[in-house]
This record gives C-alpha cells, structure tokens and sequence, in this order.
C-alpha cells in the first residue's frame, strides 16, 4: 500500500480533533460522522442544517482525496460482495448504537460521557478480536 509516519497520524489526529471542536463550538453539534450522513439522507432538514452537513461532509471528503498518495492501491484479496456487507454491518451498528467512532470516540470521549467511553470501549475490542480471528483462525 503506502508507507505512514506518525507525524502523518498526529497531524491527522490534530486535524480532526480541531474539526469536531469548530463545529461544537460555532453549531453546537457534535461530530458524528454517521448522524450527519443519516440526518442528510433521510430526515427532513431546513436548508441551513442541510448546508453545514453537506459542507461538513464535502471537506471530510476533499481532505481526505487532498491527502492520498500518489501512489494507492485498495487491498486486495477481498470479496467485493463481503465489502459491501461489511459496509452495511457497520451502518446498522452504528445506528444500533447510536454513534460511530468519532461521534462517541472523539467527541463523546473528550466530553466525558459516559456511555460513549463504554461505545467505544465495546467497538475497540470488538475490532481487535475480529482481526485477531481473521488473521489467526479464517486467513
């Protein structure tokens, strides 16, 4: 794939951290990246709110193209029909749970709450044991 460097993660980690702080500070919402996308999608929103999540949305997106290397390739080896289920397995919870790791993660964490610090411990160690079986038991 490509080769990281922990500046790159702690520049990126900065980054998002400043994100979630403007928009809670100037909108008085949290970064929830799903609740954004969900709330755009699907519920009836004024122009205004539909604007920020939109803009919100673009800039995670353009960041995002503005930051790969010249040199990307997806991983390989994988199912496309498994990828897409995979996908739909992690919108469901992350409504199931109300959050996604930056909703509960970032922003829940730094806020103290405390059922976004047991989401994100449940979502953290689920991870680490799908990967552990995968790599160990599955291949």
């Amino acid at each position: 794939m490509f080769e990281t460097f922990p500046s790159q993660a702690l520049i990126g980690g900065i980054l998002i951290g400043i994100s979630a702080a403007l928009l809670l500070a100037f909108n008085g919402r949290i970064a929830g990246i799903s609740g954004i996308l969900y709330n755009l999608l699907f519920n009836p929103l004024s122009s205004a709110e539909r604007g920020w999540r939109a803009a919100f949305l673009i800039g995670l997106m353009g960041g995002g193209y503005l930051a790969l290397p010249v040199e990307f390739e997806l991983r390989q080896g994988y199912s496309p029909i498994l990828l897409v289920i995979a996908g739909l397995a992690v919108g469901i919870g992350t409504r199931i749970g109300n959050g996604c790791t930056s909703g509960h993660g970032v922003c829940g964490i730094g806020l103290m709450a405390g059922r976004s610090m047991i989401a994100t411990a449940t979502f953290m160690v689920s991870g680490i044991i799908t990967v552990t079986v995968l790599r160990n038991f599955i291949g």
